[in-house]
């Protein structure tokens, strides 16, 4: 079995990817996005959010590096857009403009964006996975631990959005509106980070 399975690669991937997508982290964001909502919808958003990022994860750790160089787009511009991206929602949480949308329309798309991508799938976990599929180099143990490591951090994504329900009951809808608050501040932080990260790289690259 050994043989098939490189537990370093597992373990290294697994750490990696939970300490850059944070999944605790995730939850005050989901609850800012969806705490309103029927426990059902929150199900959803959970369930479509982490197949996003798995699907986007997996894409890349498949044809991430081919995408990249076929459209000439380095890992910066792929911060800096994300910066960009998440910057936007974020300033939507502080101001309270996010809550005008229509509720279709929130339902569909909180889960696509900004919770699968680029908050979960996002620069961070991309580059990472890229980087772990180079250094596995064609061995077929390497490439077995690090999908099972990329699932498994999936898994634990959705048990925590899944059940935030719990935090809803304690904290209430007051609550609710402090986690708005305090995500859109993460998120701008996040997003200035990505951006910085950007610059610098744009700057050692030229």
């Amino acid at each position: 079995m050994s043989g098939f399975f490189d537990a370093t690669v597992f373990l290294e991937g697994f750490i990696t990817l939970i300490v850059i997508m944070d999944p605790p982290g995730t939850v005050p964001v989901f609850l800012s996005l969806v705490g309103r909502k029927p426990p059902a919808v929150r199900a959803k958003a959970a369930r479509q959010a982490v197949l996003v990022s798995l699907l986007v994860i997996s894409l890349f750790a498949v044809a991430g590096q081919a995408i990249l160089s076929y459209l000439g787009i380095g890992i910066p511009a792929l911060q800096g857009a994300g910066g960009l991206l998440l910057l936007l929602i974020a300033l939507d949480l502080l101001t309270g403009k996010g809550g005008t949308q229509p509720e279709a329309v929130e339902d569909v798309n909180v889960a696509l964006v900004p919770l699968g991508t680029p908050l979960l799938a996002g620069p961070g976990a991309i580059a990472a996975t890229i980087v772990f599929v180079k250094q596995a180099s064609g061995h077929l143990s390497a490439y077995v631990a690090l999908a099972l490591a990329i699932v498994a951090v999936h898994l634990v994504l959705y048990l925590c959005m899944r059940y935030s329900g719990l935090v809803i009951r304690l904290i209430r809808e007051s609550g609710i509106l402090l986690l708005a608050k305090i995500a859109g501040l993460l998120l701008a932080a996040i997003a200035v980070e990505l951006v910085a990260n950007s610059v610098r790289g744009f700057i050692a690259g030229g």
